[in-house]
């Protein structure tokens, strides 16, 4: 428990920090586990509320739970939801079946880009992990992209003692990664603590699968698993030794750290 509120101080810290140093700050919502326990840590920092917009980008091809599981959350926690769509891609026929790298890239990469242009956010809160895949371990807390969302991870501020780069040059996007510490297990951990509210998707409903990592439909499949609950999930990540996006088919194609690199988060 303590290290779990050792990480909870950290993240909210690192959120206010945010707030405080970025004048048009906006927070990417998946949906997934991870952003929800973002989202939840958010509220805690800023009293029960969420001050800033919460950006999900829909492919179309989200699963139905998930948007459903979206709209409601927005309704209950009176969020300001901000929903980015590549609509000129999917009129033009964009689908998994012409490439995973090409869908991933006009749906994903070019929709976020489109809500950044047009909203001119400059900072951007993520809820990603390095524990979770390897391009993530090389992120900062306070990581910079150019004007044209482009990472350069072999070239991000040095990160000592908490002290963190939080002011850039004019026209720098920043990506804040307040989760950057926490493992899944953690996440967890920590659901279970709150008792958050997550996707009745992570579980197993009596077929002996469940979703470990949840993406887009045609490009994420569920895992053998038979747990039922938040605890059974712990107790089967202490032993598991399969990776945790290994349904995900954009990590089994390798390309996760070009399209990172061209701004996918």
């Amino acid at each position: 428990m303590k290290h779990l509120e050792e990480l909870e101080d950290k993240s909210v810290y690192i959120l206010r920090e945010a707030y405080k140093n970025f004048d048009n700050l906006c927070m990417l919502w998946s949906i997934g586990k991870d952003s929800t326990v973002l989202l939840w840590l958010m509220r805690k920092a800023f009293f029960g509320h969420a001050p800033i917009p919460l950006v999900h980008i829909d492919t179309s091809y989200k699963i139905k739970e998930m948007i459903e599981y979206r709209d409601r959350l927005a309704r209950d926690w009176d969020l300001t939801l901000v929903v980015g769509q590549n609509k000129e891609a999917l009129e033009a026929g964009m689908a998994p079946e012409r490439g995973r790298m090409e869908c991933c890239t006009a749906l994903k990469t070019r929709g976020l880009q489109q809500v950044l242009d047009e909203k001119r956010y400059n900072g951007v809160i993520v809820g990603v992990r390095s524990d979770e895949e390897g391009t993530r371990a090389k992120e900062r807390y306070f990581s910079p992209r150019d004007k044209n969302n482009d990472w350069d991870f072999r070239d991000q501020p040095p990160e000592l003692w908490d002290q963190f780069k939080t002011r850039f040059e004019p026209g720098t996007h920043v990506r804040i990664h307040p989760l950057l510490d926490w493992t899944e297990i953690n996440i967890w951990e920590y659901i279970k603590k709150e008792d958050i509210p997550v996707i009745p998707l992570y579980f197993d409903r009596g077929e002996g699968l469940r979703y470990r990592s949840l993406g887009c439909a045609p490009c994420t499949t569920p895992i053998r698993s038979t747990a039922k609950t938040v605890d059974e999930i712990i107790t089967e990540l202490r032993s598991t030794k399969v990776a945790e996006r290994s349904g995900r088919a954009q990590d089994a194609d390798r390309g996760m750290e070009k399209l990172r690199k061209d701004g996918y988060m």
